[in-house]
């Protein structure tokens, strides 16, 4: 009878220790999966005025302004603390407030970067958030135009500033300028016609270059 036991926790030991094997392995690999989308908001210290930058999901339009600009930006918003809670101003699929948490986590692979105005322009965040609250509601322009009331990202930000300042934010480029040639078949469709080769636009890459703003930290991206 004893013998017969001892058979049965022999057998039983080495699939015990197969579950704790794998328990071991496989115990860090789950708290990365989990933990990943939130690490970098754990490490984000936001304060108003921060315009953060981000990779959306591949699309053929997010891709063409990454390709064109040779740049990971293809969108961006301007963080400001509304009722108690941190926000996003953005245009998306309109301008729009957006939870804070949200919108970090719709960038691709989580990945972010955080601009900040320097020290000697954070008196014009107050007004420029205002300027901003002025736009809510007006549809996107997948064209990026500036000749209508329609907004895409980096232009809802650089607009803001104009008019609060008269200065520019970044500095504008044609469409010509950039590497538009392998999506000339998106802008057509796009614009239902020719490539307006001589538009001017701000693109998320140029208003990071700002002399206004410097790179103060994010998650996914090399400095």
């Amino acid at each position: 009878m004893a013998t017969t036991q001892s058979r049965k926790r022999r057998r039983r030991n080495p699939t015990l220790i197969a579950w704790t094997m794998s328990a071991v392995l496989f115990l860090p690999i789950a708290v990365v999966f989990f933990v990943w989308p939130y690490y970098g908001r754990l490490q984000y210290a936001p304060q108003a005025g921060d315009v953060l930058f981000q990779s959306l999901p591949h699309s053929p339009l997010a891709n063409a302004i990454e390709g064109a600009t040779g740049s990971p930006f293809s969108h961006c918003g301007i963080v400001a603390r509304d009722d108690n809670r941190w926000v996003v101003y953005e245009a998306y699929s309109k301008v729009e407030r957006t939870p804070l948490n949200e919108f970090l986590q719709r960038g691709r692979n989580y990945a972010f970067a955080v601009y900040r105005l320097k020290p000697e322009y954070h008196g014009e965040v107050s007004s420029l958030l205002a300027e901003i609250r002025r736009d809510i509601g007006k549809p996107y322009d997948r064209r990026y135009r500036f000749d209508d009331d329609a907004i895409y990202c980096s232009k809802l930000v650089f607009k803001a500033y104009q008019e609060t300042t008269g200065d520019e934010l970044g500095k504008t480029v044609k469409l010509g300028d950039l590497r538009w040639k392998r999506f000339r078949e998106t802008i057509e469709r796009i614009e239902g016609g020719p490539v307006p080769l001589e538009r001017q636009m701000i693109t998320p890459k140029h208003l990071s270059q700002a002399r206004q703003l410097k790179y103060v930290g994010g998650h996914g991206y090399s400095d």
